[in-house]
């Protein structure tokens, strides 16, 4: 039997394949050994430099769960606007006037070259000398903005590549209906490109919130990384225990969000597929109606 994309394997290549995966399994217990012992060897498994997780409320209140606060409204921040922009400057792209299209697409390319954290910095130091902004909120400004610019310029090709997937049809039947450009736009492509975009777009949104984590690292932004030097210097040398606790927080953080964005994909296909089945229906009972008259 074969399939689309490759051949189904026979009882050899089936057997080799368990081999292979017995091996693998073997290696990765191996290098968790291995990295075990290692930590229990520098003494970063013992009681003490990881109890303070399970028994003291205070490193929640006082460092986790302010860091986590800070992540997320940089994140939401960061999120609210960048979307919006992101699909602007994406249909921007996609004018039919020279005189839109250049500018946007020089404006997308310019800042999706530049790295985000040099965004931030340069985004600190421009509050910094010509904005009356306070240095308590300087580090959140200049972490949203470059977040901001960065991210939609990414958001503007995803938007351009998820329309641009579409077949020409569908833009041909709006033209055909009378809709102007910006109504076919807005009313018949967007809409279907969402479900195609989706998953680019929750991939970038969880990179948005990994990257709040820059801003902590150089602008003295309060996110929920920087508070592994807090915690490291209040409850001893356990830095490891920390990073691990942070890690699982931003994959809790991270799942939470594509599980979200999973439910509202899986939602929009079966609206799309009820309105495809209420439109056929229809013409179906008409055809089904004729049928019948016709057998009498």
């Amino acid at each position: 039997m074969n399939s689309v994309l490759y051949d189904v394997p026979g009882p050899k290549a089936r057997r080799r394949n368990v081999v292979y995966t017995i091996v693998f399994l073997a290696v990765l217990a191996l290098v968790a050994y291995w990295v075990l012992s290692a930590l229990a060897d520098k003494n970063q498994l013992a009681a003490e430099k990881w109890s303070p997780f399970v028994t003291d409320s205070q490193v929640w209140t006082t460092y986790l769960l302010p860091g986590l606060t800070e992540t997320l409204k940089a994140a939401a921040l960061s999120i609210l606007i960048a979307l919006p922009l992101g699909a602007a400057l994406g249909i921007g792209r996609l004018s039919d006037h020279r005189w839109v299209r250049v500018p946007v697409g020089a404006v997308v390319e310019f800042f999706r070259a530049i790295p985000v954290l040099l965004l931030m910095m340069f985004s600190s130091a421009v509050y910094a000398a010509y904005t009356p902004v306070s240095s308590d909120f300087r580090p959140l400004y200049a972490v949203v903005t470059g977040l901001v610019l960065y991210n939609a310029s990414v958001i503007a090709e995803v938007v351009r590549a998820g329309v641009l997937s579409l077949p020409r049809g569908q833009g041909d039947a709006a033209v055909a209906l009378g809709m102007r450009k910006g109504q076919t736009m807005l009313y018949v492509l967007l809409p279907q490109a969402v479900t195609v975009m989706l998953p680019a777009l929750v991939s970038q949104l969880v990179v948005i919130v990994k990257d709040t984590a820059l801003g902590g690292a150089l602008l003295g932004f309060g996110e929920l990384l920087s508070q592994n030097r807090q915690i490291t210097a209040n409850y001893g040398a356990n830095t490891i225990a920390a990073f691990t606790v942070i890690a699982l927080i931003y994959i809790a953080l991270n799942a939470l969000l594509t599980y979200l964005a999973a439910r509202l994909e899986k939602r929009l296909r079966q609206g799309r597929k009820a309105a495809a089945a209420k439109d056929t229906a229809p013409i179906v009972n008409v055809e089904m109606g004729g049928a019948s008259t016709g057998g009498l």
